[in-house]
C-alpha cells in the first residue's frame, strides 16, 4: 500500500548548508497494518511522512502509494490522488478558522470533486460533533478539533491515514478515541503510518520503526 525504496531527501538550509533530512530509507506498509515511526526530534520522521504523502518530492528514490508512483504524476494528477487516496492528520489540527465543523469536514471534496454533505454529516455524528456542526474551530475545545480534523482526513474514504503525532496535545480520553479510529482504520483494510512520541499511541501499532539521523534505525 505504502513502498519507499532508497528514499533520500537532502534541502539547503537558511545557512546555505546542504541537509540531509531522509537517508536511503526503505519501508513497506501493507494494507491493513498500522506502523508507528518514532525517534528524537530532527531525525526525519515528519519529512519521512510528507514524502510518503504525495506532499514533498524525494531528492531520489522511489515512492508508491497504492501501487502508483505520485511524484510520476502532473502537480493536477498529484493533488487528486492525494486527494482521493491519502489522509491527513496533524498536531496542529490544520483546520480552515472561517468554515463550519460541517464544511471542514466537507474540504476535501473541493479537490476530489466528490462532495456528499450526508457523508460529513454522518462523520461529524460518528466523531460525536452533532451538537457543534455549525461552529468554528476558534468554538471548539482541543479535542474536538482533533476529532474534527479526523473526520476530515476519512471523508473521502482513503485508503492510506498518515498521522503526526496526532494525539500529542489531547487528553486521554481524546487520544484514546483518535487511537481507536486509527486502529479501526487500519482493521477494515486501510494503510496507516503515525508519527508518535507517546507509548500508549505506539502500543496501539502492529508495529513500530524507529529512526536516527534521517535513517531507519535497525536494533
Amino acid at each position: 500500500m505504502i513502498q519507499l525504496d532508497h528514499v533520500t531527501h537532502r534541502y539547503r538550509s537558511p545557512e546555505g548548508r546542504d541537509v540531509t533530512a531522509l537517508e536511503d530509507v526503505s519501508l513497506k506498509i501493507e494494507a491493513g497494518q498500522f506502523v508507528a515511526l518514532r525517534g528524537p526530534s530532527g531525525c526525519g520522521k515528519s519529512t519521512l511522512l510528507l514524502v510518503a504523502g504525495a506532499l514533498l518530492r524525494p531528492t531520489s528514490g522511489e515512492v508508491t502509494v497504492d501501487g502508483r508512483q505520485p511524484y510520476a504524476l502532473s502537480p493536477d494528477e498529484r493533488a487528486a490522488f492525494r486527494a482521493g487516496e491519502i489522509g491527513f492528520v496533524f498536531q496542529q489540527f490544520h483546520l480552515v478558522p472561517y468554515l463550519s465543523v460541517l464544511d471542514n469536514v466537507l474540504s476535501p471534496s473541493l479537490a476530489s470533486g466528490r462532495k456528499n454533505r450526508q457523508r460529513a454529516r454522518d462523520l461529524v455524528a460518528e466523531f460525536g460533533l452533532e451538537h457543534r456542526l455549525d461552529h468554528t474551530p476558534s468554538a471548539l475545545s482541543t479535542g474536538e478539533r482533533q476529532r474534527t480534523a479526523m473526520a476530515r482526513a476519512l471523508y473521502n474514504a482513503p485508503k492510506v491515514l498518515l498521522a503526526d503525532e496526532p494525539t500529542g496535545n489531547l487528553d486521554p480520553e481524546n487520544a484514546d478515541i483518535v487511537l481507536k479510529r486509527l486502529a479501526a482504520f487500519a482493521e477494515n483494510g486501510g494503510a496507516v503510518l503515525m508519527v508518535s512520541h507517546d507509548d500508549h499511541a505506539t502500543g496501539m501499532a502492529h508495529e513500530v520503526v524507529a529512526m536516527k539521523e534521517g535513517k531507519i534505525s535497525h536494533p
